[in-house]
């Protein structure tokens, strides 16, 4: 049996019953980085084998998961916080582990961005989390303009160095927007403090941050057709686009189908 198991992203506390119960009887645990994972488990008592699953080398862990776990044990897998496979390790591990066609299930607990949302206060019946933005400023806009068009809510995780970049390339590529810095989450400093883009965060820059910014404005002052490779520059299916954009400007799909095989 394999179980990948959230763990407290800030506050020992913020850990289930149901988490506590799987790592006491897991025969290994799997983690991003074993020290972090040692102090967890020592707050609760718990000495378990620990084996490395970081992002180096996914695939090895994940043939040694299956290899014991069909050998009938029991694994857990966690990253250093949160849940595994959200901006961590363990994606691969999973993508692994259905190919072989072996069986896992998931514990759930804290995630970072979902607090960040509700402490922001920013619409939270649509959003989008996009994690950490590429580390060189070109990629970095280059995933930004995919957004440039979506009203949902948009997250991003970021280390507290990366703040003024992040901030100073979202203007560049959104505009003026409102923005919410939410750093330190469940932890005796956290908060959640809102600015505009043009200002930037002038807050304390320690801890880990998630930076939640407002959706784009509806706007019709690009053309139908515009709009609709908008959504497809923003990764939606030509389909999918002229969809959405048939429903936002209430004009006939068939009409906006035929635009597009016009140009």
């Amino acid at each position: 049996m394999i179980a990948f198991v959230s763990t407290p992203i800030g506050n020992l506390k913020d850990i289930t019953l149901r988490a506590l119960e799987e790592l006491r009887e897991a025969d290994a645990v799997f983690c991003e980085d074993t020290r972090h994972t040692l102090k967890l488990l020592t707050a609760y008592g718990i000495k378990k084998p620990l084996i490395a699953c970081h992002k180096f080398n996914e695939r090895e862990a994940a043939e040694k998961m299956i290899s014991l776990s069909r050998e009938g044990k029991r694994i857990a897998v966690v990253s250093d916080a949160g849940m595994p496979a959200i901006s961590d390790p363990g994606n691969a591990v999973c993508r692994a582990l259905k190919e072989a066609g072996e069986p896992y299930t998931v514990l759930p607990g804290a995630c970072a961005f979902v607090c960040a949302l509700v402490l922001s206060a920013f619409p939270s019946d649509r959003f989008v989390f996009v994690g950490f933005l590429p580390d060189k400023a070109g990629e970095r806009r280059h995933d930004l303009e995919r957004y440039t068009h979506v009203r949902d809510t948009l997250l991003f995780h970021c280390a507290p160095q990366d703040v003024d970049d992040y901030v100073a390339a979202m203007y560049e590529v959104f505009g003026e927007r409102r923005a919410a810095a939410v750093r330190e989450i469940s932890k005796i400093h956290e908060e959640s403090v809102e600015f505009l883009l043009s200002e930037g965060y002038r807050g304390e820059k320690r801890g880990e941050f998630v930076l939640v910014v407002e959706g784009a404005k509806e706007t019709f002052e690009l053309t139908p057709l515009e709009q609709v490779k908008a959504y497809e520059a923003a990764g939606v299916e030509r389909k999918e686009a002229i969809k959405l954009v048939a429903k936002e400007r209430r004009i006939p799909k068939s009409e906006l189908y035929k635009l597009t095989l016009e140009k």
